[in-house]
């Protein structure tokens, strides 16, 4: 369980980064913000945001995937889901 905790910590610590790669200030990094009416996402942060994703987390994603993200939480869940996955 403890472990679960400090992973689930690092998964978010490392998506913010990625959200902080991408542009978006501290202040506005939340789980509940909208990628598109909160962050204002465009074409180029969308790509900038999957690369460091990919890169940091070592992952390959889909643009199918990335095209359901609505909100930071969606990004959070699809990371983890991912990653246990990968370590199974």
């Amino acid at each position: 369980m403890k472990t679960e905790i400090v992973e689930e910590k690092s998964i978010r610590r490392n998506l913010y980064r990625v959200l902080r790669k991408t542009g978006v200030t501290k202040e506005n990094i939340c789980l509940s913000a909208s990628f598109i009416e909160d962050l204002h996402f465009d074409k180029i942060d969308w790509t900038i945001f999957t690369y460091y994703l990919e890169r940091i987390f070592n992952i390959s994603i889909q643009d199918e995937e990335i095209s359901k993200f609505g909100k930071v939480n969606d990004t959070l869940h699809y990371l983890r889901g991912e990653l246990h996955y990968l370590s199974n």
